[in-house]
């Protein structure tokens, strides 16, 4: 399928809204479900960053460019390996200086959907403020701004695609900012997008595309195992945080930013569960090593206490409703590398 670019929220809510109605032979009629899990055609930008080819592509080189380092051996795809689905394998990233972070690394698969606050704890207001942190922290990438704008203003290369990426009047010390540079790793983030997984074949109409297990797992997201309460939507989440009853550590998550909300305590952003089988292992601590070992946690009910989220309760699921349910998630993997972040844009309009 091509992707459409768009800037604002009412486009992309017209497309969202598109009605499907799926028809089986002797089957639950569940057009009206499926149709909530349709894929959008466009990619939404917002309008203080539109979307420029020249832009992407400086972002593109930005985020494999290990100059962004202090030592030159780290980039953003150090931890946000594209063959890995945008993650890693480590239950929790790797420093620079050999310790470990405090949360896994989290994918960046479909983050032009997710809503406005991003981070485990939320703690990045905005796509275009995400990458300052990894970028300058002394234990990830450790680049104080000047220099890094220093060692970019030194290559001809940069200075000329910066210009391209960002037409217009000259910012005061030159092409290259600290801005500029967050900006257009921004828009090359937003084309990380999945790919058709069987799943939406299905929703498409195609009513071979996922087995029978799937479409059992599918009725248990949606009812009984109620997992559609926080990952909704054709990204299969909310953008929102809950504790799950998984935080074991003492981790605080939103409730930092928080401290007086008993519900935030111990709360963490909804991941998305486009190709999570194979991003393991699991939680924003990486403290599960598969989805059995998920879903066992929910059906448990997790750790209960005052902040753990109210959709979550023991479920009593049988072993085959548990298989079930890994059917149906295995079912939204895409076939592997595909989708505009993936090669060079030719067009101003990114094809997958």
């Amino acid at each position: 399928m091509a992707w459409k670019i768009v800037g604002g929220a009412a486009a992309l809510l017209s497309i969202l809204l598109g009605g499907l109605a799926v028809a089986t032979n002797g089957e639950p009629d569940r057009s009206a479900t499926l149709a909530e899990y349709r894929r959008p055609s466009a990619i939404p930008f917002p309008d203080d960053n539109p979307f420029r080819t020249a832009k992407a592509e400086l972002g593109r080189a930005l985020f494999f460019e290990p100059v962004l380092s202090r030592d030159g051996e780290r980039t953003c795809a150090t931890c946000h390996v594209p063959g890995r689905d945008w993650t890693d394998t480590h239950p929790r990233a790797p420093r620079s200086d050999g310790g470990v972070m405090e949360f896994r690394t989290p994918t960046l698969l479909n983050v032009a959907w997710t809503e406005t606050i991003y981070g485990w704890d939320g703690k990045f207001n905005g796509l275009e403020t995400v990458a300052r942190t990894p970028l300058t922290a002394p234990g990830n990438m450790n680049m104080p701004p000047e220099e890094m704008v220093r060692r970019l203003s030194s290559d001809p290369n940069y200075v000329a695609a910066f210009a391209k990426a960002f037409p217009g009047p000259v910012p005061e010390g030159g092409q290259v900012t600290q801005e500029r540079i967050e900006r257009a790793l921004a828009t090359f983030q937003r084309l990380i997008i999945s790919g058709q997984a069987p799943f939406d074949r299905w929703v498409e109409g195609d009513a071979h595309a996922v087995g029978a297990a799937a479409k059992r797992g599918f009725d248990l997201f949606n009812g009984k195992a109620n997992c559609a309460a926080c990952h909704s939507g054709w990204n299969f989440t909310d953008g929102s945080f809950h504790d799950v009853g998984v935080a074991k550590d003492g981790a605080i998550g939103r409730g930092r930013f928080f401290p007086n909300s008993t519900r935030l305590r111990h709360a963490f952003k909804t991941p998305t569960l486009r190709n999570v089988a194979r991003r393991p292992p699991y939680m924003h601590d990486g403290s599960l090593t598969t989805l059995s070992e998920v879903i066992d946690l929910y059906d448990r009910g997790g750790i209960e206490r005052p902040s753990r989220s109210r959709d979550i309760r023991p479920l009593h699921l049988s072993a085959r409703e548990k298989a079930d349910l890994i059917a149906f998630m295995e079912s939204l993997s895409d076939a592997g590398a595909e989708g505009p972040a993936y090669q060079p844009i030719g067009v101003e309009a990114p094809r997958p």
